[in-house]
């Protein structure tokens, strides 16, 4: 359920951004758990793109990937059961 653009999924469901780079396992790892729990998420390679870079290191304070928003929750890293607990699956 990957989508490119920043529409946000049905109505009542947080909207989902992962900023990740090509060669993370945790990202790997966070994109994989998206699908399984058919959770729509828009990915931002911050390594082709600049501005995801810039806005990822803008709003989290953090250079490495992942950085995962769910709505307005921040999420540093793959954490199963905190995206468990803000996503509701």
């Amino acid at each position: 359920m990957r989508q490119d653009d920043s529409k946000s999924g049905s109505e009542g469901t947080k909207s989902v951004v992962i900023y990740s780079s090509p060669t993370c396992g945790y990202c790997k790892m966070a994109k994989e758990f998206f699908e399984a729990n058919d959770v729509a998420y828009e990915d931002k390679n911050v390594i082709e793109d600049a501005d995801a870079r810039k806005k990822m290191i803008d709003r989290s304070g953090q250079m490495g990937t992942p950085v995962i928003f769910v709505g307005d929750e921040m999420v540093i890293g793959f954490d199963e059961g905190k995206l468990k607990e803000l996503l509701g699956v």
